[in-house]
């Protein structure tokens, strides 16, 4: 190994490599990224700095930067999401940094966080911000050398225009998480999928005739909702929204309070974003046997706290699969320590919708370095461009034609008068 790497064993990149090698046969998208960056070479000698989910999706990605010329390093951006062939494989066999174990402890994972900083990086990729959150606070004297950055998810995307809005944010960051290549199937058709698998691997129990209370009605939680009722599952709402609220009820999904549905969750999952999601009114009325988890960046989501204070008992049934006794003997079961249970205790999302989400990645990467002098430090949606190009190149991976519109046609579109 000539990387600087802490990572669990490198004898793993063997089983690594071939499980990354998998994924890029349904990331075509990124493959063809992959192959012209080979040829122009358009980051070459860049430092980029990656704060994701250290995954055979992730892989391919790193594997994209490193072919556009990039000195990449990558740090896990969840304790538990790290698969630990797949870190092993990108040391070995693509020359990345990489500082992730499965399962590492908190002081771990922020002492890899700061490996990241300590590589100076010029382009920061992050899953969440937490690396972004760093450089703004612990580690100011590196802010100098960022050009920007990329956000990923929800969550990640919250916090900096919650920065940009106070004007703290140091430089600027490309939005990947509202791409439409990104949300509309990585974070519908993925997470709804993804969550699912998470649940049936750490529970094995049949899910149809059971009832799923999904808190939170966006693009994750209405995929999720509608893949839990495909498995023949009864499926509970609750939302704070009102225009999300009725789009659930409309959806035929019944919509209630958490403190109510509690009453009938069978599994409960979290999908907002926010913290204390399910917190003592529901844990005080929640069913007994009730298995609850989230699919939200953060662990924030379930109140543990009060569980871990009000539990009687706690039991480990299985990895990643725990059992608390309230004093009145109900049991309430939490998979993956409340973190997200897709990547926690299964593989995350399915390649295919990764290869959209991280082909906009990749070419907002490569924007960011061609247009950084004409970029203010804000958040900015990844320009239209490149969102229409990774549909369009989708397509023709699957196969698919489509219209095109006449010129008479456009004409039309664009008259009042015509």
């Amino acid at each position: 190994m000539s990387k600087a790497c802490d990572i669990k064993d490198i004898n793993l990149a063997d089983e690594g490599q071939a499980r990354i090698l998998w994924a890029d046969r349904d990331m075509p998208v990124l493959a063809r990224i992959r192959e012209r960056f080979a040829e122009e070479r358009p980051l070459e000698g860049v430092r980029i700095g990656a704060c994701m989910h250290v995954t055979t999706e992730t892989a391919n990605l790193m594997r994209t930067l490193v072919a556009s010329g990039a000195e990449v390093a990558l740090c896990a951006s969840n304790p538990l999401s790290t698969q630990d062939d797949t870190a092993a494989s990108l040391v070995r066999d693509y020359g990345v940094s990489v500082y992730a174990i499965a399962g590492e402890d908190g002081e771990t994972y922020e002492r890899h966080i700061a490996e990241i900083v300590a590589t100076n990086p010029q382009i920061i990729m992050d899953d969440g911000a937490d690396l972004d959150t760093a450089l703004h606070t612990k580690f100011t004297d590196k802010l100098a050398d960022v050009i920007g950055g990329t956000e990923e998810t929800t969550t990640g995307v919250v916090r900096l225009m919650a920065m940009a809005a106070e004007g703290a944010l140091r430089y600027p960051v490309f939005n990947i998480n509202d791409a439409n290549t990104k949300h509309c199937f990585d974070n519908h058709y993925g997470t709804g999928q993804s969550t699912l698998d998470g649940i049936v691997r750490a529970t094995n129990r049949l899910l149809c005739g059971r009832t799923m209370v999904v808190s939170g009605f966006g693009y994750c939680g209405s995929g999720l909702a509608q893949r839990a009722r495909g498995m023949g599952m009864d499926v509970i709402v609750c939302e704070v929204d009102p225009l999300k609220a009725l789009e659930a009820h409309m959806e035929g999904y019944r919509v209630m309070k958490a403190a109510d549905a509690a009453r009938f969750a069978d599994v409960w999952v979290t999908v907002t974003g926010d913290c204390n999601v399910i917190d003592a009114p529901a844990f005080e009325a929640m069913k007994d046997g009730a298995i609850i988890c989230n699919s939200g960046h953060f662990d924030s989501e379930i109140n543990m706290k009060w569980l871990r204070e009000h539990a009687v008992k706690v039991e480990e049934l299985k990895p990643l699969v725990e059992e608390y006794t309230l004093p009145d003997g109900r049991t309430v079961t939490v998979l993956a320590e409340g973190r997200l249970v897709n990547l926690a205790c299964a593989e995350g999302h399915p390649a295919s919708v990764m290869d959209m989400s991280f082909a906009n990645q990749a070419l907002a990467a490569e924007y960011l370095f061609k247009h950084a002098d004409e970029l203010e430090n804000k958040v900015y949606d990844v320009p239209a461009a490149i969102d229409d190009d990774v549909a369009r190149v989708k397509l023709e991976t699957l196969g698919i034609e489509i219209d095109t519109l006449t010129e008479e046609q456009i004409a039309y579109m664009n008259s009042w008068n015509f």
